[in-house]
């Protein structure tokens, strides 16, 4: 018995039924009787007894901690995407935030039924925050990708998405890269690693030859990367996402590097960041509100008792631009 099922029924609707069930919210006290009578009638909501879990009609989501530090425009697009369906689809959104070494306030959420389900939005390949959703057996959805089962994951082919983009630029002669990437228990950075390593072999050559950068990168230790990059003879760097990608182009740009004649330059994710650049940057463009879009959605489909899907693979699309416009 869903919520839905019951706001059909009684004719009320589906957030009056959750306020009912969850004893939050201004209700009549006939309308909250008749509600939860019914309710218990048809075994949906047993009030007191452990294991049962009351319906509350929000929809819990966990943002990175880091993504107040950086702005993440990836973050910023998708809990965008997230709350216009969840609202949609007459569902409240609860927002915390997690490391990976702190899942307090999800711990918070689940124990104290204040939502349906938990959507995660990184994934990460030891994940406290996963762990521990799959052992308490609650609704989880994810951002990414997991081997985990019962998840529903919404992602964008991350590891083709690299291997095309590099794959084009080997077409235009580039033949020695620096690929920037950030932490690599990211899942979509070992992704994004992957399909690089593809391109390369497929061309015959060593991805281990090439000048590869992984961890956080500091901003002060940018000029001395840069120093390094352009004394290896590397002709094209390759960012990780567009936080990196700015950096870089901030800088080359201050130190008077002409972009591509000295150094070509891609990033593997695009965002409005990116747009105040000249010249234009090749960019990895997905659609970060659709992808919220499509996990709120298929969450609560979840949730509601509607058909969902497990796994969606968002599309993306490779812009080739002026910063790599050169042939070698």
């Amino acid at each position: 018995m869903t919520l839905e099922k019951i706001a059909q029924d009684l004719g009320v609707s589906k957030s009056t039924v959750s306020r009912a069930l969850s004893g939050k919210g201004r209700i009549g006290d006939a309308t909250r009787k008749r509600i939860r009578e019914y309710a218990t009638a048809m075994g949906a909501h047993e009030a007191g007894k452990p294991g049962k879990r009351t319906f509350t009609g929000n929809l819990g989501v966990v943002l990175p901690a880091d993504v107040y530090v950086s702005g993440a425009p990836f973050f910023q697009e998708c809990i965008l995407g997230i709350c216009e369906t969840a609202s949609f689809l007459d569902y409240n959104v609860l927002i915390t935030t997690a490391t990976p070494e702190n899942v307090d306030g999800i711990r918070s959420l689940v124990e104290k039924e204040k939502v349906d389900g938990v959507i995660l939005t990184r994934s990460l390949e030891n994940d406290r925050a996963l762990q521990y959703l799959t052992e308490a057996g609650f609704p989880t959805g994810l951002t990414g990708q997991t081997p985990r089962p019962g998840i529903i994951r919404v992602d964008t082919d991350n590891e083709m998405a690299a291997e095309n983009l590099v794959s084009l630029l080997l077409g235009r002669g580039y033949r020695h890269f620096a690929l920037v990437l950030d932490d690599m228990e990211y899942m979509v950075n070992k992704s994004r690693y992957r399909g690089f390593c593809n391109a390369l072999a497929r061309h015959g050559l060593d991805p281990e030859k090439q000048m590869l950068l992984f961890g956080p990168l500091k901003v002060d230790m940018l000029d001395s990367v840069i120093g390094s990059m352009l004394s290896r003879r590397v002709q094209c760097v390759i960012c990780g996402d567009d936080i990196i990608c700015t950096r870089f182009m901030s800088c080359l740009q201050a130190e008077g590097y002409r972009i591509p004649r000295d150094i070509g330059v891609a990033s593997l994710f695009d965002s409005p960041n990116l747009d105040c650049f000249t010249p234009s940057v090749t960019t990895v463009r997905v659609s970060a509100r659709q992808v919220g879009n499509v996990i709120s959605r298929q969450m609560i489909h979840s949730l509601t008792g509607k058909e969902y899907q497990e796994e969606t693979i968002v599309d993306y699309e490779i812009l080739m631009r002026r910063s790599t416009n050169v042939t070698l």
